[in-house]
């Protein structure tokens, strides 16, 4: 077999099987670590070289919104005052005419009775006076009737 002496060493061919690929593998490692090195180092110059974009369009279309947004709160905050306002008052105006109507409704009551209390004290009366004026009438064709100088007494 073959066997290779280095400064003293003799490597026989079997152990040069092995040496070979550790050789390749660490060679490998090298390379790998010299690839992510230089990818650090490019990696390095771009985040130095970054700039930030320009957003002040989007910071002053924003601030424009936010105005509008506030224009449109404190519009909504006037109508929410208003229409708070209008709600108390129609409430008011409400419970007036409740109070309004609760009293002529109490008025008309006691009219209605006491306009019927003073028909039955007048039916009452009328019913007392036509029962003395039919008392007086028959009283006075009585006294017409035996009136001896009255002709209706006696019979023709």
């Amino acid at each position: 077999m073959a066997e290779v002496e280095y400064k003293g060493i003799k490597v026989g061919g079997s152990k040069l099987l092995l040496v070979l690929p550790l050789i390749g593998t660490i060679m490998g490692g090298l390379w790998g670590g010299f690839e992510l090195y230089n990818r650090y180092l490019m990696m390095e110059k771009k985040i130095d070289a970054y700039v930030a974009p320009d957003l002040s369009g989007f910071d002053k279309r924003l601030e424009v919104i936010q105005s509008e947004m506030d224009m449109i709160l404190e519009e909504v905050e006037l109508v929410a005052g208003v229409a708070k306002e209008l709600k108390n008052d129609l409430r008011a105006d409400v419970r007036r005419i409740e109070t309004i109507v609760e009293d002529t409704e109490s008025k008309v009551k006691e009219d209605s009775r006491e306009l019927n209390r003073d028909i039955n004290d007048a039916v009452k009366t009328l019913k007392a006076d036509m029962k003395a004026l039919e008392e007086k009438i028959e009283k006075q064709i009585k006294l017409a009737l035996e009136n001896p100088l009255s002709n209706m007494a006696t019979s023709k």
